[in-house]
């Protein structure tokens, strides 16, 4: 998975873009890529892991995940495997 940095993200329209970690390139985002419970949306700046695939126009985002819903899944299991080691 790659990882980047949310530019900009339209709820209107649904879309935004993405910026690499290395800021070289744009990558587009739909709120239909994004990997979420409930409303699909990005903020601008907000930490992001994807995988890239060529779309019509260029590279599109798909998979995308915020990074702070990775942290709270790594937590969960984290203390779920604590909870079950003590028992």
């Amino acid at each position: 998975m790659s990882q980047g940095v949310v530019k900009w993200f339209n709820n209107a329209k649904g879309f935004g873009f993405i910026i690499s970690e290395d800021g070289e390139e744009d990558f587009f985002a739909h709120y239909s890529a994004i990997t979420m419970d409930g409303y699909k949306t990005l903020k601008a700046g907000q930490p992001v892991t994807f995988d890239i695939t060529k779309g019509e126009k260029g590279l599109h985002a798909v998979n995308i995940i915020a990074v702070s819903d990775i942290e709270t899944v790594e937590t969960a299991e984290t203390l779920a495997s604590q909870d079950s080691q003590s028992d």
